[in-house]
């Protein structure tokens, strides 16, 4: 409830701060496949699992559903959403678009230390795909193209990307048949290559192809698994 002037009681912001924290205490079980695809999340007992009550609780699912990884149905309560074939394609096409823009502005930027960093992330998807860690893949995949968007330095591009980025993180496409993690790794070195060159043009056409090249493999692999 706001106060007379206009400003937010402490009681709701301390309750939009907690319900943020459980949105991403969730995500990243989402993501991280603790809640696989299709699977219930409980209310109840992820309130007693936090220690909180369940109204930040159902806050977070609710925030969680605006960005398309929970579905809520009236008496049946939220359950991790699966993605069509035909919305994780579109949404690649869109990110391929948002990733290429990050890497025209963020190139011209690019410092050694910056270089250094994102070659940390190849050498981590490619270590962790040597032993066969899928999740440890997706998730320096996931870093390599967020230090991408990050050193663009534009805070609105980073917004969008991060609506996309959970419904298409890699480690979804990494779990449906067919998956290849070596591969998957390997996809990144022609992007390292082109920033390390500090080529704006290049790197932008090693994104499009890793693009490409990712969407044309899911489609492969995901046909036949549901609606399209």
């Amino acid at each position: 409830m706001a106060v007379a002037d206009g400003r937010v009681a402490p009681a709701l912001l301390a309750r939009s701060v907690l319900a943020e924290q459980v949105r991403e205490r969730l995500l990243d079980r989402i993501l991280t496949g603790e809640y696989p695809p299709d699977a219930r999340i409980v209310e109840t007992q992820v309130a007693r699992e936090l220690g909180t009550s369940q109204a930040p609780v159902r806050e977070a699912l609710r925030g969680l559903e605006a960005l398309g990884v929970v579905e809520i149905t009236p008496f049946r309560g939220a359950r991790v959403r699966r993605p069509t074939r035909r919305e994780l394609l579109e949404a690649y096409a869109v990110r391929s678009a948002l990733e290429t823009l990050a890497a025209r502005l963020a190139v011209p930027r690019l410092t050694d230390d910056d270089l250094e960093r994102l070659g940390g992330q190849v050498d981590a998807m490619q270590a962790a795909a040597r032993v066969g860690d899928a999740l440890r893949v997706a998730e320096a995949d996931a870093r390599f193209h967020g230090l991408i968007v990050e050193l663009a330095a534009n805070g609105t591009l980073e917004k969008v990307w991060g609506s996309l980025e959970p419904f298409l993180r890699t480690y979804i496409t990494l779990v449906v048949p067919g998956a290849d993690a070596r591969w998957a790794a390997d996809l990144h070195s022609p992007i390292l290559a082109a920033l390390r060159a500090r080529d704006a043009e290049a790197v932008v056409a090693a994104l499009e192809s890793h693009f490409a090249d990712v969407s044309e493999n899911m489609a492969g692999r995901l046909a036949g698994e549901g609606p399209a």
